[in-house]
């Protein structure tokens, strides 16, 4: 029986249906619960819905500018009844592992890298968002971080090295002198031009995170906007598919590889 549509079938052994025609979901084992003692590390142990209910969470959450009781109505209208606060739970857990995932499959990226940073207010106090994104506006890493001095410029570009572990041939940011005082000491051979109108890239990219601060009333720490948006950025802009520079078929091709990708990384992760 399917609960969530084509492409997300799910095996419901063992269900319960209610004379008002919604279907709740048992807790009896099934073939994403480990049954006695087990040698892989299965993410879903323990959880008592399928993987294909926690992933179409975490979908909707990431990619969609929803509050965690948006998504609980949701699954509540296809017969699924699961509290927001195991959806807040399963974002933050399943999220970083979709995330981290969906970073090992992408292409290489560009070698032309726009960045910018953005304040973030955190418990009535300022903090700053870097990010850096490639010429096709993928999203490559982020950082929050309580300034915006040198120190804090040469510890997000020594974050974005180890992440992609390769050099860029230019830079391009604002016309802020922390990035230059790190682009010399940590790239002293790549070009860096700085504009402020050339950034736009950088600053556009931006705006997701501005939808989602909103949504959640602002981030409650430094260490739970890190958390957050590393994922978000990551699962948000995967399904970012530049549509303006596709035709219709292109487009739907696109969307089609996306959430193939998208259902390939939840389904490894079931097999982990």
């Amino acid at each position: 029986m399917s609960l969530l549509g084509k492409g997300h079938a799910l095996d419901v052994r063992s269900a319960s249906r209610h004379g008002n025609g919604t279907v709740r979901l048992a807790a009896s084992a099934g073939p994403w619960q480990a049954v006695g003692m087990t040698l892989s590390p299965n993410p879903y142990r323990g959880f008592r819905f399928p993987p294909a209910v926690i992933e179409h969470a975490v979908w909707l959450y990431h990619c969609f500018s929803l509050s965690l009781r948006d998504v609980e109505l949701i699954l509540a209208a296809r017969g699924i009844f699961v509290s927001y606060e195991s959806i807040r739970e399963w974002g933050l857990r399943f999220g970083r592992i979709f995330a981290n995932m969906l970073k090992r499959r992408r292409p290489k990226p560009g070698d032309k890298w726009y960045m910018d940073e953005v304040f973030i207010r955190i418990r009535g106090k300022q903090h700053y968002l870097w990010r850096a994104v490639d010429q096709d506006g993928n999203v490559l890493d982020i950082l929050v971080q309580s300034r915006r001095n040198a120190t804090a410029a040469r510890r997000f570009f020594r974050k974005l090295l180890k992440g992609l572990r390769y050099v860029p041939r230019v830079i391009v940011t604002d016309k802020l002198k922390s990035y230059a005082a790190a682009k010399r000491r940590i790239l002293p051979g790549v070009e860096h031009r700085q504009s402020r109108y050339l950034n736009n890239r950088a600053e556009v990219s931006h705006q997701p995170t501005r939808w989602r601060e909103r949504q959640m009333k602002r981030f409650k720490s430094a260490r739970h906007a890190q958390r957050f948006l590393s994922a978000h950025s990551r699962i948000h802009n995967h399904f970012q598919l530049r549509r303006h520079h596709l035709s219709a078929n292109q487009y739907r091709a696109a969307r089609e590889n996306a959430l193939r990708t998208w259902r390939d990384v939840a389904e490894v992760a079931s097999a982990a």
